[in-house]
């Protein structure tokens, strides 16, 4: 198939059959460079990378909570300590002003509690949705002294809030013996080290 142009003969074909390739090359370069750039802030969710306002809790209750353990409230603490340090994130006051809410909940196996009871470990949530289950210990046992039975590991966990101020996600966690421990406090600068490299990664 010919096309004329004046005087000048054309040979579509065979021009299509030549560029043809070159078109798929360039389709499949564009497609690549795309597919990198989707890829730079997969390490943790886009939200990280753009909220500004963080509260820290435990698991059983905010800082405020008189029910609360000893080592919960230090963890807040330090955790919190770590934030300000970090100057990433402002700590708020109130909960209701995060956008980022940072759940910690120190291991226990037998943690003092006046006046309670022993309770049974059931369900220890797994790193990145896997589970490990501690076996039960025997049935509650009443204490004057009581003590709580849980997960042997620290836990960090970082939810968003809906609109009704309530958890949602979680959407990034992570659980290590001892990772709540000052000075290095492990599990914070996993968390720490993931945004700081999807930053970097989405400014290269």
């Amino acid at each position: 198939m010919n096309l004329r142009m004046g005087t000048i003969s054309f040979p579509v074909v065979p021009f299509l059959v030549r560029v043809f390739p070159l078109l798929v090359m360039v389709g499949i370069c564009f497609a690549v460079a795309a597919d990198s750039k989707t890829k730079k802030t997969e390490g943790v969710p886009p939200i990280f990378l753009t909220a500004h306002y963080a509260y820290v809790e435990a698991l059983d209750g905010d800082v405020f909570d008189l029910r609360l353990l000893a080592e919960d409230r230090r963890a807040i603490s330090d955790v919190e300590d770590a934030l300000r340090d970090w100057k990433r994130y402002v700590v708020t006051a109130r909960r209701d002003e995060a956008e980022l809410l940072f759940v910690v909940r120190k291991g226990r196996i037998a943690s003092a509690q006046g006046g309670g009871g022993i309770g049974v470990g059931n369900t220890v949530p797994g790193n990145q949705g896997q589970g490990r289950t501690n076996p039960q210990t025997g049935p509650e046992a009443e204490a004057s002294v009581g003590a709580e039975v849980g997960p042997p590991d620290d836990l960090l966990y970082v939810y968003i809030l809906t609109p009704k101020h309530e958890r949602q996600g979680p959407i990034w966690k992570q659980y290590l013996k001892d990772g709540l421990d000052k000075p290095a406090i492990p599990l914070f600068k996993q968390l720490k080290d993931a945004v700081e490299a999807a930053q970097k990664a989405q400014k290269s």
